[in-house]
């Protein structure tokens, strides 16, 4: 079974993009995947992953970088 998520983070985006695409490159692995996507000053973040372990794993990556990237 596939597990699809979708964020959507509105404000100022731009700074928290730059942040973030570096792990654009990390983000392919055997279970799951995401995107990032910044249009009309949101950002989307896709997420597929084979099982929900994978989805919240990815989840989890996600809101630590987001955490990181508030305290700076």
């Amino acid at each position: 079974m596939d597990y699809k998520g979708e964020l959507v983070i509105k404000g100022d985006v731009e700074k928290l993009y730059k942040a973030l695409m570096p792990e654009i490159s990390n983000s392919k692995k055997n279970r799951s995947e995401f995107t990032i996507q910044k249009f009309d000053g949101k950002l989307k973040i896709k997420i597929i992953a084979k099982d929900s372990v994978a989805l919240r794993a990815t989840l989890n990556n996600l809101t630590k970088l987001f955490t990181v990237y508030e305290k700076t």
